[in-house]
């Protein structure tokens, strides 16, 4: 009877065994088939498109940026041959130092400098504290608040510019650089990163801090903020690329000659000098951004990604 019934359940666990279901593959469906892009002609053909798609897309955004130099490198008469020359005959490097004075770009940069930290401090302290008090102290109503601030993203910004003109206007803050500070203090993008940032922080490290006596402001000064420098870098690298290169706000509301930012500055006086010396100083203004960008570029991706993933 032993026998028996060890026999049975071997030839049960034989066709449990044979029916049991087996892993399924992942198949990926795509124009070529892996087997003709391992071939050699495939592999040729890849590396062919890939570099043609890279060369393309990186003309396609730094070709602007060598004529602009190229351009303030050549004298009045070669840049207005048709056809253009790529490449300048007689470069030189005096029309940027003609541009500088010309355009008086130390007093547009500095001027610009000032408004740019101005709204970055008056949007750091806003926004970060609308995500707070959305992600840790949830208040009444608070995701209708911010689909409220996330709609505002849809609106475009030509549209509110009128009523924002006349409620600058109504408060008396042209020429003031109120009128640059208060629009640029509440931003419904930089809300709802940072949100997102506070929301991955972990629940047990407010509690603690609770338990310890901490308010609210103190929770967000000694634990939330030391933990978000990422995300705080990202949000101000964006406040302040966007306050330095705004134009149509600026060219409405700066209007005294003595205040103006470098845009609304190299716009008021291009059509006195020549092309050259305009490419020149847009060559000037340009550089410090793109330093911010190569500087800081590794702190944007990393910023970007914290707090997408949560384990």
């Amino acid at each position: 009877m032993i026998s028996v019934g060890a026999g049975a359940a071997a030839r049960k666990g034989r066709r449990g065994a044979r029916t049991r279901p087996r892993p399924m593959e992942v198949q990926f469906r795509t124009i070529v088939s892996p087997h003709q892009l391992n071939s050699r002609w495939g592999r040729r053909i890849y590396w062919l498109v890939l570099v043609a798609v890279v060369v393309l897309f990186t003309m396609a955004f730094v070709f602007p940026l060598y004529w602009m130099v190229t351009g303030a490198m050549k004298t009045p008469d070669e840049i207005a041959e048709m056809p253009p020359t790529l490449v300048p005959k007689d470069p030189t490097l005096g029309n940027f130092l003609e541009a500088w004075d010309l355009f008086d770009i130390g007093t547009l940069l500095a001027n610009t400098a000032y408004y740019a930290f101005g709204a970055w401090a008056f949007s750091m302290a806003v926004d970060v504290a609308a995500a707070y008090a959305l992600s840790k102290l949830r208040p009444a109503f608070g995701n209708v608040i911010l689909g409220a601030m996330l709609a505002t993203l849809m609106i475009p910004p030509m549209v509110i510019l009128i009523p924002l003109y006349v409620t600058i206007v109504d408060l008396g803050l042209l020429n003031n650089p109120w009128g640059l500070w208060f629009p640029a203090a509440a931003n419904g993008f930089t809300i709802f990163l940072l949100k997102r940032f506070f929301d991955s922080i972990p629940r047990e490290l407010i509690e603690a801090a609770q338990i310890d006596g901490a308010g609210p402001l103190r929770t967000l000064w000694s634990v939330v903020l030391p933990v978000s420098r990422p995300i705080l870098g990202v949000t101000s690298i964006f406040t302040i690329v966007t306050a330095f290169k705004d134009f149509v706000l600026p060219l409405l509301v700066m209007t005294d000659s003595e205040k103006m930012t470098v845009s609304v500055g190299l716009s008021q006086t291009a059509g006195a000098v020549t092309q050259n010396q305009v490419m020149g100083g847009l060559v000037i203004t340009s550089i410090p951004m793109i330093i911010v960008f190569f500087v800081f570029q590794r702190h944007i991706m990393a910023g970007l990604t914290a707090g997408s993933i949560k384990g």
